[in-house]
């Protein structure tokens, strides 16, 4: 077994027949018709959200402004850090399809980044929260603590500390299997692939202590933002805004710890329902993976009005032209 957030990752390559670690029994395979549809549902979300990424990418880079500001440049970072996300557990789910075994080497890179992607959503959470937070609470000052580089900074140090969990996982397989093990095709998966016993309880204790601070921060500054609005003697648009904003940074946190609660519930269901064992590992992929990634374009995209403006008005440049297009093609 590993950590209970590295454990969800399961759920992208338990779908084919195989027999997982510990003894796992095999799990049943799909027929063609199913496999088939699930995939190409699976790619067409994926392909409607990396547009809609995409378009947010190019909004943000194409105006000055965005980028200048640390409100938006975590924005776009989550964006950004949700696009590969999609991208990596699409390509496993896929892959665990098409083929039963890949190389480890390969195996390992893939695991390793959707394994720090997923972990780097709730810090960046916390940090865009103590955004709004300043904002709200210290307005004169926030130009002053608030910065670019500021804000750089702190996008590279939730990478690093991110980052290190799955490197350490790397290297204590390297101490612990032998060279050839990198050299041998395994099922992608996170508990074949980093079988020691050591890295769970690292990884347990580095997902508590961090998604507890995650929680404890998006607990304060939204208790912070709504005394701000209690003591205003109007009712600010902009402090309700804030407060909003932070409570969908908690729905979004939520949804992020769904990982540590699907390993055990799916457990359950699958022994209470065990004909229904890959529809139920499929729902709970859409729920874990594909869902929690429609919320950054709501959060921003569509409730910010500078950025929709802009966004808006980018779409439907794109569509006037690919109407023309089309037409002109007819």
């Amino acid at each position: 077994m590993n950590s209970t957030s590295s454990r969800s990752l399961d759920l992208l390559v338990s779908n084919s027949s195989s027999s997982l670690a510990l003894g796992a029994v095999a799990i049943p395979k799909d027929n063609f018709s199913n496999a088939l549809t699930k995939n190409i549902v699976a790619m067409l979300v994926w392909l409607a959200l990396s547009i809609i990424n995409s378009s947010m990418v190019h909004t943000f880079l194409r105006h000055s402004l965005f980028y200048e500001n640390p409100r938006y440049i975590m924005f776009i970072c989550m964006v950004f850090n949700d696009a590969l996300q999609l991208t990596l557990v699409t390509a496993l789910y896929v892959v665990s399809y098409i083929f039963r075994k890949i190389h480890t080497s390969v195996c390992c890179l893939l695991i390793m980044t959707a394994v720090l992607t997923t972990r780097s959503t709730p810090l960046i959470l916390a940090g865009m929260a103590v955004e709004r937070y300043i904002s709200i609470c210290f307005p004169l000052h926030y130009s002053q603590m608030c910065t670019v580089p500021r804000t750089l900074l702190l996008i590279g140090i939730i990478f690093i500390l991110t980052a290190t969990p799955p490197i350490t996982d790397l290297l204590i397989t390297i101490v612990k299997e032998p060279p050839s093990f990198f050299h041998t095709t395994i099922f992608c998966d996170h508990s074949l692939l980093f079988r020691d016993r050591s890295i769970y309880y690292k990884n347990c204790v580095f997902d508590g202590a961090y998604l507890s601070f995650v929680a404890l921060t998006l607990l304060y500054t939204y208790c912070k933002i709504m005394l701000t609005a209690r003591a205003a003697s109007t009712g600010l648009a902009s402090v309700k805004r804030a407060r909003n904003t932070v409570v969908l940074h908690g729905v979004q946190l939520l949804l992020c710890m769904l990982a540590f609660v699907v390993p055990s519930l799916q457990a359950a269901l699958i022994s209470l329902f065990p004909h229904l064992s890959l529809e139920i590992r499929y729902i709970f992929f859409l729920l874990v993976y594909i869902i929690p990634r429609f919320l950054s374009p709501v959060i921003y995209g569509f409730r910010d009005e500078q950025f929709r403006k802009y966004w808006t008005r980018y779409l439907s440049c794109r569509i006037w032209m690919f109407s023309i297009l089309r037409h002109f093609s007819i």
